[in-house]
């Protein structure tokens, strides 16, 4: 009796439950076999009023829902990219670490000038100059030594007498005179000897000094030689002219000799200079060359002490007219070639 009683209560629910499943498309639920105490009567149950629901109605709710649900997720969307927004300005930014060479190399563009945008513009006044070798200068030294050891071993008799002559100013002016003029080829020989040693020291001053850095030496020493052969000849012809001129020819003679006694012992005497000049370091060469400037100045002040003892010996005159001849004939020439040497270094125009 209790399994027809069951089976009846589930048959009655069988309609509602189909109709419901075509609705909405889900399955039915699984109804629970009910935990019966009392046994009630088909008769005495109330039955439920079932209420049809359409298909139309339902899937318009499904299609009303939809649109509402992506509005609720573009809201959701907005509000998050607000948000993040707002997360990410109100974060501070990190700040990058600079190392040690970076912090240098804008030190650097900083404080030197050449490497500022707005750079001042400098003249190069040291250019690159090319390597030259100097092993010519070797054989040219050799050259030099070996001509005056010749004139030295050639005629040793002219060489005492020369030094006699320049040591002992007391001794007969004429005496020595005629001595030296007894020689006349090794006369001329140290008279050379003296041009080209004179020469020579000339180029090592201006290179030692960077006056003509480019110049060729082949072309400068030459060059210088025939300067000093020039001045000195010219210096002899005007002395001549002036003895013929003026009736005193011998005084001229006499003047011309210690000027050439001086010159001779001058040749020689710049041997170890040019030697020490040529050949060691730029300290040591600047030293020698200020020693040999003040020999030199010596020898031209003892050469005028010399020389004003012998014109008093023949002429009568006062200081002030010798002060003027020096001040004409030796000091002016000088000065006039010194100041066209440093034109031409300066500014590169004579």
């Amino acid at each position: 009796m209790r399994n027809w009683l069951l089976f009846l209560f589930i048959f009655s629910y069988l309609p509602i439950l189909a109709q419901t499943a075509d609705t909405t498309g889900t399955k039915a639920p699984v109804v629970k076999k009910p935990a019966a105490t009392h046994v009630v009567s088909d008769s005495s149950r109330p039955k439920a009023r079932v209420v049809p629901v359409k298909k139309d109605t339902a899937n318009a709710a499904v299609n009303k829902a939809v649109p509402v649900k992506k509005e609720i997720k573009n809201t959701v969307a907005a509000v998050d990219t607000t948000q993040l927004a707002t997360d990410s300005a109100a974060v501070a930014p990190v700040a990058k670490r600079v190392s040690a060479y970076e912090l240098y190399l804008k030190k650097i563009s900083a404080e030197n000038d050449f490497l500022k945008p707005d750079k001042p513009t400098y003249i190069d006044t040291n250019p690159l100059r090319p390597y030259r070798s100097m092993d010519w200068l070797i054989y040219l030294m050799g050259g030099v030594l070996l001509m005056l050891s010749v004139i030295r071993l050639a005629y040793r008799k002219y060489f005492s007498d020369l030094f006699r002559a320049f040591l002992n100013p007391t001794l007969s002016q004429r005496q020595l005179k005629d001595q030296l003029s007894q020689s006349p080829f090794p006369n001329l020989l140290l008279n050379i000897f003296f041009t080209i040693s004179l020469g020579v020291y000339l180029y090592l001053v201006l290179y030692r000094q960077q006056v003509f850095p480019q110049a060729e030496p082949w072309l400068l020493i030459p060059g210088l030689i025939v300067l000093v052969v020039v001045v000195y000849g010219t210096k002899y012809v005007m002395l001549r002219f002036c003895g013929w001129l003026f009736g005193n020819t011998e005084l001229a003679d006499a003047y011309i000799f210690i000027l050439y006694l001086i010159n001779k012992i001058l040749g020689v005497l710049l041997v170890p200079f040019l030697v020490i000049m040529a050949f060691c370091e730029p300290p040591i060469a600047h030293a020698f060359l200020y020693i040999s400037i003040f020999f030199i100045a010596l020898l031209v002040v003892y050469r005028y002490i010399r020389s004003y003892s012998l014109v008093r010996q023949y002429l009568s005159f006062s200081k002030l007219h010798f002060f003027l001849y020096l001040c004409t004939f030796e000091v002016a020439p000088v000065l006039i070639l010194t100041k066209v040497l440093l034109n031409i270094w300066l500014t590169g125009n004579p």
